[in-house]
């Protein structure tokens, strides 16, 4: 039975992740929601109801934990919960159209009015499924929106650390699962966009091996949403962001951490890894698609042209690409490594600027920081009257002048939009949280 009930799981997880990535016409969503169904039914045939739990990020049925499929499958029980969803139960008379219904339920926009998800059920006339919250002590409303952004962010780079390790090694990926993961984190900054902004700066001091491709993938989405793409095409720069230094991982790490100038023989390796790495890709397009392939070839092309791999014609880089390798050096510079100190906000804006013309589009770097600012939220900074803050928000009339929150003893009473001062309160430094700013570092996660 707990087999049958795995099943059944995995198969509605995989309805509902199709209706998220196509569409509730597409016929592959039709087929694999039949195929959840029956799944259910075998299940159902000898009980009387089916009744899940999500406790943490576990899934719990009766006395039973699910501890391999949980942390399979963790993106979605974030999903689920985010949506007010901790309990589904499943009876006996449940018919393919009222299952079909919630499955088209679960993939919808998150309804951001009073009503709890049964309310939404009942509305569309399912009685046969019952969905819930495990009653238990909880925390304040903001502190339930942080814990789902931060939960999100660690799942989603532990698929995508699954993901590209599997690429690496010629591995097939659960494309959908992958997909799934990014897009719940896409979905998400509409609302939430403090959160993964922040998390995307505090988490540049982690040396994880995949930070940076997962931050380069938040960042691009982010600066393609705002820039006006459809969730599609926002989500497909994102996995190409994801993707696009594949190539550079297959070089040796002796050499991309190496202090002293490489050689020849290495700096050619370095020079071919986005055709090495478009060449990789190329064998996963048919569930990723084309585009991780271009950014990846691209990335190092530069806006003139007069990057590498050289090109015998003179076609700007693909649109995405442009995103995408800006978001990449942003990322870049503000991180810590073996062979290199991190540079202060203000000096990584320097830097991208005067690049302007050549290594990219003009356009975007002025829409890049108009949306970012110079100071990103979550940077501990010093004022110039001698206070501590952290930014809290961007404002694109004044890129300088954030709105910030003076760390102290009563932070709600200190939330300050420097815009205001009129240019007498401003941001004088950057506290690396790596040195002088790591005493203030657990006052901002």
């Amino acid at each position: 039975m707990l087999d049958k009930i795995e099943s059944n799981f995995r198969d509605l997880l995989s309805a509902l992740q199709t209706a998220k990535l196509y569409s509730t016409e597409h016929p592959m969503f039709k087929k694999s929601a039949e195929k959840a169904f029956i799944s259910l039914q075998e299940v159902l045939r000898d009980r009387d109801d089916l009744v899940l739990g999500f406790v943490g990020d576990e899934i719990a049925f009766e006395k039973e934990i699910f501890f391999d499929l949980s942390k399979m499958v963790r993106p979605a029980i974030i999903y689920l919960k985010d949506r007010g969803i901790e309990r589904i139960a499943f009876y006996k008379g449940v018919q393919a159209e009222e299952f079909n219904k919630f499955i088209i339920f679960l993939a919808g926009p998150k309804d951001e009015s009073k009503r709890e998800a049964q309310e939404h059920l009942t509305f569309l006339g399912i009685e046969n499924i019952v969905v819930g919250k495990i009653k238990v002590g909880g925390k304040s409303g903001e502190a339930q929106g942080k814990g789902v952004a931060v939960n999100m962010y660690d799942s989603s780079l532990d698929k995508v650390s699954q993901s590209l390790a599997s690429v690496l090694d010629s591995e097939t990926i659960d494309h959908l699962v992958l997909k799934f993961s990014i897009n719940n984190i896409l979905e998400s900054l509409s609302t939430q966009h403090q959160e993964f902004m922040k998390f995307t700066t505090l988490k540049r001091y982690d040396v994880g091996t995949y930070v940076h491709l997962l931050n380069v993938c938040i960042l691009s989405m982010y600066f393609a949403s705002k820039l006006g793409f459809a969730r599609d095409d926002a989500l497909d720069v994102g996995i190409g962001g994801l993707f696009h230094d594949i190539g550079k991982l297959y070089i040796s790490r002796k050499i991309i951490s190496k202090s002293d100038k490489l050689t020849d023989e290495e700096l050619n390796m370095m020079e071919s890894h986005p055709m090495l790495g478009a060449q990789i890709l190329l064998g996963y397009a048919d569930n990723l698609g084309i585009l991780p392939v271009v950014i990846c070839f691209e990335h190092h092309l530069k806006y003139n042209m007069q990057g590498y791999p050289k090109k015998p014609f003179t076609r700007k880089p693909h649109i995405a690409t442009r995103i995408v390798s800006i978001c990449d050096v942003y990322d870049a510079l503000s991180q810590r490594r073996g062979y290199k100190a991190d540079y202060a906000p203000d000096l990584i804006y320097n830097i991208i600027s005067k690049e302007k013309g050549t290594s990219f589009d003009p356009e975007m770097v002025d829409k890049f920081f108009r949306i970012m600012g110079v100071w990103p939220i979550g940077s501990i900074v010093g004022l110039n009257d001698g206070r501590v803050a952290v930014v809290t928000d961007e404002h694109e009339d004044d890129i300088f002048s954030p709105s910030v929150r003076v760390i102290g003893p009563q932070p709600e009473l200190e939330a300050l939009d420097l815009r205001q001062s009129s240019g007498s309160l401003r941001i004088e430094r950057y506290l690396n949280p790596w040195t002088e700013g790591k005493e203030y570092l657990r006052l901002v996660q």
